[in-house]
């Protein structure tokens, strides 16, 4: 009975009653409590935070009482894989609104019309990684290669690639007619009878192109611990929808968290190495999720504990 349960969990009702939430939910947020550009503080931040993670247990919740508890550890494997690596989305964001100076006001505007893009690309990515997977088997071993691969170059790469710097958004910048400064917090304007880009427009590709890097490596991840459309795209919609209040909060401490990229970094090839030997030796979820709930609670551990640098002599800062 549970066989045929679980094979109906990606039904056409399911989808479209999540589909139907999530919309709904978006529409709250920018409708009603963000129809006004303005800056979010750490309050609001902390709160919104509370409510995504509330909503994805709460889905958790369900999903483990209708499918069973497998199907439930599944679905928060992949919340769990998805939320922390969201987390790196975290230091390009800030890098990129700094490189553009994007007005604090503006921020959330950027990041919520880029998380709907990102709801149509990860929804195409997770439709040809499934696909590809129940059609060819040795898919896994690439996706688990290429995952192992990123890890090491997390590794030895610490610091993320600036995504102003990208060929995507330069092209951007050459082909679209873009005013000088920002124009409140609109993506288009019209100048001279014309419609012309503002930078946050172009920063809003940057947002977007980011997305698209890390869902290469995000949804790969995820199908290491299950190979469900369903629960695949909605692990990654509840990381998504807590990105953007997670940015707000974590925005001015993410630098302390210096040893998270190496937890990210290992948490990529331990599923990478799950991959790879899927034909030996299946890791039970509860083990799974054990173990990529230490490697983060432990890079995040060893962040907190870590003590600063003592700063050189003559180097005191000037008040």
């Amino acid at each position: 009975m549970l066989a045929n349960t679980a094979a109906s969990i990606g039904s056409p009702t399911f989808w479209t009653a999540f589909g139907a939430i999530v919309l709904v939910m978006l529409a709250l947020d920018l409708g009603v409590f963000h129809r006004k550009s303005h800056t979010v503080s750490l309050r609001e931040a902390g709160l919104w935070s509370c409510i995504w993670i509330s909503l994805a247990l709460l889905f958790n919740l369900a999903v483990w009482r209708w499918f069973g508890p497998e199907r439930g550890l599944e679905f928060l494997a992949g919340y769990l894989i998805e939320y922390s690596l969201s987390v790196d989305n975290i230091f390009v964001f800030v890098l990129l609104f700094s490189t553009f100076a994007v007005p604090a006001a503006y921020q959330h505007r950027v990041l919520f019309w880029g998380i709907l893009g990102a709801f149509i690309l990860r929804a195409i990515f997770v439709w040809a990684g499934a696909e590809l997977l129940e059609r060819f088997h040795w898919a896994i071993y690439v996706f688990g290669g290429f995952l192992v691969l990123t890890a090491f170059k997390m590794l030895r790469q610490m610091e993320p690639d600036d995504p102003a710097q990208s060929k995507l958004v330069k092209f951007v910048q050459r082909i679209i007619p873009c005013t000088p400064g920002y124009e409140g917090d609109r993506f288009f304007v019209r100048h001279t009878g014309k419609l012309v880009a503002t930078p946050l427009f172009v920063v809003l590709i940057a947002v977007e192109f980011t997305d698209l890097v890390f869902a290469v490596d995000s949804i790969p991840a995820i199908f290491a611990v299950t190979t469900d459309p369903f629960l695949v795209y909605t692990s990654n919609v509840f990381a998504i929808l807590g990105l953007r209040s997670l940015y707000f909060l974590l925005a001015g401490v993410v630098h302390k968290f210096v040893y998270l990229r190496i937890g990210l970094a290992l948490v990529l090839g331990f599923v990478g190495a799950k991959m790879l030997l899927s034909s030996v030796y299946k890791v039970p979820i509860g083990w799974s999720l054990a173990i990529i709930a230490l490697l983060l609670g432990g890079s995040i551990a060893a962040s907190l504990l870590r003590k600063e640098p003592a700063p050189a002599p003559g180097n005191h800062p000037h008040h």
